[in-house]
């Protein structure tokens, strides 16, 4: 008899074996030794190969087939192993919703207020970080002996080059490129040398706002943010306006708002006032239009400015601004 009837025949036995192993009948030990042990049914093909004309050929065949055999039932003794230690799947189960991944609570109030803005006509506008002293201070109106050009209140990199303060420097650049009218929002990352508290980041993201053209005016800023206040906090939020004093703005005037949490009544968070403070506004000093080389005698603008955690921690009630940069997933899963 030919060797490949004989491996044939062994072929048969296996997978009518296999059928018995699957359901239990068969263990794996004997199994194997059945058809890989000394005296099982691949080493009776062996003990005939005196008898077979082409020995070399068969010798070859026989070699092929036991290492092919050996692999599986090599691997029918790590498939059972995985079987035992897995649980049965019970289709019958309510299925496991996906954790699905959201945006960052700042990242979310920013597009808010980018919304709120676009749909009032304002365009975005970006700028470097990595500044000058003049888009960041000089042109921005800043004297030489102002306390925000020190090392202790801003990072210097080098000479006269800084990691800007605010997002104001986008506004210098603006104007230096575009001829009224202008009417921007500039986003981004603002850098000051603060020792990081409740209340403080030397790292944090501000929107600044510039509008710019023939007679504008101080009640269009009140009405601009009054609606911007409303879309934001709600319909029923009020606004304030007291006189403060900015480098790039005259007049100025620091923006108050209905408290978010006693909605005016007074309590702890706006220190029985109803007030809380959210941004600084004016309208923009003629010097800063000089820098430029806007015509002040024709132009005039307006200007203001919010940080993005300050009024996320308003609509949230977030005591503690390093909540943000922990990236603490117990936080963030409450929003």
């Amino acid at each position: 008899m030919e060797v490949s009837l004989l491996i044939n025949e062994i072929k048969k036995h296996f997978e009518a074996d296999i059928l018995l192993f699957a359901e239990g009948k068969i263990k794996h030990d004997d199994l194997k030794n059945k058809f890989l042990g000394r005296k099982g049914l691949l080493a009776d093909v062996f003990a005939k190969m005196p008898t077979f004309t082409n020995k070399a050929e068969a010798g070859k065949l026989l070699n092929l087939f036991k290492n092919e055999l050996t692999e599986k039932i090599d691997s029918l003794s790590q498939n059972s192993v995985v079987a035992k230690n897995t649980k049965k799947l019970d289709l019958t189960l309510q299925g496991r919703k996906p954790n699905l991944g959201s945006l960052h609570l700042l990242n979310e109030t920013q597009r808010e207020i980018e919304e709120i803005f676009i749909s009032m006509g304002f365009e975005i506008a970006n700028g470097p970080q990595v500044e000058t002293d003049f888009y960041n201070f000089e042109a921005l109106n800043f004297p030489d002996d102002h306390p925000a050009r020190e090392m202790h209140d801003t990072f210097f990199v080098e000479g006269d080059v800084l990691l800007r303060t605010h997002t104001s420097n986008i506004q210098i650049h603006v104007m230096q490129n575009q001829k009224p009218p202008v009417r921007i929002i500039a986003p981004g990352k603002c850098y000051r040398n603060d020792t990081p508290d409740a209340t403080h980041s030397p790292v944090f993201a501000q929107i600044e706002a510039l509008y710019v053209d023939e007679n504008v005016t101080f009640t269009e800023l009140k009405g601009t943010l009054d609606a911007f206040v409303k879309a934001l906090f709600g319909k029923e939020t009020k606004t304030r306006f007291r006189p403060s004093f900015f480098p790039f703005t005259e007049p100025s005037a620091e923006v108050d708002v209905t408290c978010v949490v006693c909605k005016g009544k007074g309590c702890r968070v706006c220190k029985n006032s109803g007030w809380i403070e959210i941004l600084g506004s004016g309208m923009v000093d003629p010097n800063v239009f000089k820098s430029v080389g806007y015509n002040s005698e024709k132009y005039t603008g307006f200007a203001f400015g919010l940080g993005i955690e300050r009024v996320t921690m308003l609509r949230y009630g977030i005591p503690d601004l390093r909540l943000f940069l922990e990236n603490d997933v117990r936080f963030l899963k409450q929003f």
